[in-house]
């Protein structure tokens, strides 16, 4: 009988080249392709840029509802902040032919699933920070398990990058998006008439995590604040009350990475 190959290891990702220039060559090349796509697909409505800063390092921390997500923010970056955009995104959209390389030439950053690997692209964000750029995550780490798309328990990766930087943080909340593609939908309906609304709160103070003792459950606190300043935004939106409890994947016995909806083959 023949032995089964042993799986060989994934190889390494090259992180991003950190540039000074915000808005480079490689920017603006993959932003003509993608804006116009975008601009089929939905209308971004901006609300409340006067809120963030026009220059320098912050991170930017929003809701994630669909797998277009990253386009509706990366859309308002480029097109109302004028900045490139920079994402923590899963490694296997930089494993996909043309698009990997094209991704990580305008400066994303792929991030692994499993924690011991993500010194490196913690590394890279921190490098862009500063260098004066500006990074957008999704704290929640994937879509998010709320039955009705609320923004549900964050991890505590982009407040641990705050603290580390001492860059600041600033909430956005999104929605509209889950009219163009379902949340783990296959049926993408796209429509340059459908809005996707998205809004900028004030900074989040954070000055009381600040300290060179920072205990795990102060992580944690400091990031629940961060989850309660983005639902508070995306309630805004909605024009409703988000849940008094906030959605938590664990105490749901929901797998916290993938397609939980997809059924198990046995």
């Amino acid at each position: 009988m023949a032995k089964a190959k042993k799986a060989q290891p994934k190889k390494e990702l090259k992180m991003p080249v950190i540039k000074s220039e915000e808005l480079n060559l490689a920017v603006h090349f993959v932003a003509n392709i993608l804006v116009p796509v975008v601009r089929f697909m939905f209308r971004v409505v901006p609300h409340g840029i006067e809120k963030l800063p026009k220059s320098g390092a912050y991170i930017l921390v929003a809701n994630h509802v669909t797998n277009v997500d990253a386009l509706a923010v990366a859309y308002f970056i480029y097109k109302q902040l004028h900045r490139g955009p920079h994402f923590l995104a899963k490694e296997s959209l930089f494993r996909v032919p043309v698009l990997g390389p094209l991704i990580t030439s305008a400066g994303q950053i792929p991030v692994y699933r499993s924690t011991h690997r993500n010194d490196a692209p913690l590394r890279a964000a921190n490098a862009y920070l500063e260098a004066g750029h500006c990074i957008a995550i999704f704290p929640e780490g994937t879509l998010t398990r709320d039955p009705e798309l609320w923004p549900m328990r964050g991890r505590t990766g982009a407040v641990r990058l705050a603290l580390e930087t001492g860059v600041p943080v600033y909430a956005m909340g999104q929605w509209g998006s889950e009219k163009v593609l379902p949340q783990y939908g296959s049926k993408f309906r796209p429509g340059f008439w459908k809005k996707v609304n998205i809004i900028v709160g004030g900074e989040i103070n954070l000055d009381k995590y600040r300290h060179a003792k920072l205990q795990p459950s102060e992580v944690q606190e400091a990031t629940d604040l961060v989850m309660s300043k983005i639902t508070e935004l995306v309630e805004e939106l909605r024009g409703e009350k988000a849940p008094v409890e906030r959605w938590n994947p664990a105490t749901a016995g929901q797998a916290t990475t993938g397609n939980f909806k997809k059924k198990v083959k046995k």
